[in-house]
């Protein structure tokens, strides 16, 4: 018998496909509940009389429950299986738009930005342990690109769908359609349930007596906090890119207020197109270090050109596709650095753990960048930012120096 004949047969491409984009739509649902209230800001503010710090702080808990629920529902995941745990995220979305809808109060809108936090903290363990464990691994670059992807379009949906609504009708008419697309993605997801079937990882036959520390044993291993760090470091990247950088190269260069409010949608589709070629790149895992390096390096590099150099208006949104590209490529492989720290059986967990990192960082962020805006430091804003994507490259690479002596050392 041929080597070739010996190798396990992949797959078919249709059932793998199948799961990707189930899981990618589940993201887009996550990434959309983000950015579901900071677009209605303006009518909530009237509507509410509260201040933008006020409602500021709805986004601090929505992140703050968020972290505590995601690195909690890995556990559930690993026990029970993701499928459950997906559907009860998604139901709680759509039960937290529905109740933003109907609120008749800051303090009713509060309780619900947590319910929203309560059910968005459960995707990223659900979405990972799904792809480790259902999709090939030849295909899993371009899994993760796929659900990168997606991400940036629910991020991208949220305000294309709310402020027409509030515009045409009302904010409560926008923020009840929002539920009911998280709820009508809920069903298609239900009708399609056993493309999402996982049983429960099979329990560690060595140790048994270790039973009950055995669930936290992970935590024990370095590349886990080091993965932690590295996704930080990348939310408060991606904070201060949703929510300074636009406004600080706008105030910098001169450029005018529409071609600023359009560089985080270039930002974000470049971003998209960045990944695609990213899921194929990803395809080898040992160069994943390397790839992210050099993308973040890249972004790095035109971050510290806008904070520093003369630009005419123009070239500030091509900047932005150009950041966005790189961080883009960079993607898959962020997230394939973390498959390779990960322990056994422990897909949730980890990926609970590690994805917190990026709650917290999306809520420290904006204390920093916030007060160099409001300082009127913009330039800093952009050096701060450049100086986070090298951290990055640091973190990336520190990942792979503690997993190479941890090998070493087993």
């Amino acid at each position: 018998m041929t080597a070739a004949a010996a190798a396990p047969a992949l797959p078919p491409l249709r059932q793998d496909a199948g799961v990707i984009g189930l899981v990618g739509l589940a993201h887009l649902i996550s990434h959309f509940s983000q950015l579901l209230l900071p677009p209605l800001f303006p009518w909530l503010k009237d509507a509410l009389g509260a201040s933008y710090l006020q409602l500021g702080f709805l986004m601090t808990l929505f992140f703050v429950v968020s972290c505590g629920v995601q690195a909690a529902s890995g556990f559930l995941v690993d026990r029970h299986g993701p499928r459950p745990v997906l559907f009860g995220g998604l139901a709680l979305v759509g039960l937290a738009a529905f109740g933003f809808a109907a609120s008749t109060s800051y303090w009713m809108m509060a309780v619900f930005a947590m319910v929203a936090g309560l059910g968005n903290g459960v995707f990223h363990p659900v979405d990972y342990t799904l792809l480790n464990r259902r999709v090939s691994a030849p295909r899993l670059g371009h899994a993760y690109s796929f659900h990168g992807i997606t991400g940036s379009l629910g991020w991208a949906l949220a305000p294309a769908l709310v402020v027409p609504l509030a515009i045409a009708f009302s904010w409560r008419v926008a923020l009840a359609a929002a539920g009911a697309l998280a709820w009508g993605v809920l069903l298609f997801l239900w009708m399609h349930r056993r493309q999402l079937e996982l049983p429960a990882a099979p329990a560690a036959a060595a140790a048994p007596a270790a039973q009950g520390s055995g669930t936290f044993d992970f935590l024990r291993v370095p590349t886990v906090w080091m993965c932690f760090a590295f996704f930080f470091v990348y939310a408060v990247v991606l904070s201060v890119v949703q929510a300074f950088a636009p406004e600080a190269a706008r105030l910098l260069h001169g450029v005018p207020v529409g071609l600023a409010a359009a560089c985080l949608t270039i930002y974000m589709v470049a971003g998209a197109a960045g990944m695609v070629l990213g899921g194929f790149l990803a395809a080898d895992p040992s160069r994943c270090e390397r790839i992210v390096g050099a993308g973040f390096g890249m972004a790095a590099l035109v971050a510290l050109a806008v904070g520093v150099a003369p630009l005419p208006a123009l070239a500030v949104p091509v900047l932005f596709g150009v950041m966005g590209f790189a961080s883009g490529i960079a993607g898959p492989s962020r997230d394939m650095i973390v498959k390779r720290s990960t322990p056994p059986n422990a897909s949730g967990r980890v990926f609970g753990i590690v994805y917190s990192g990026l709650d917290i960082g999306q809520a420290a962020a904006p204390l920093v960048f916030g007060s160099l805006m409001d300082h009127r430091r913009y330039a800093g804003v952009w050096l701060g930012l450049a100086l986070m994507q090298l951290l990055l490259i640091a973190s990336a690479f520190n990942v792979r120096r503690v997993r190479r002596a941890a090998l070493a050392t087993a």
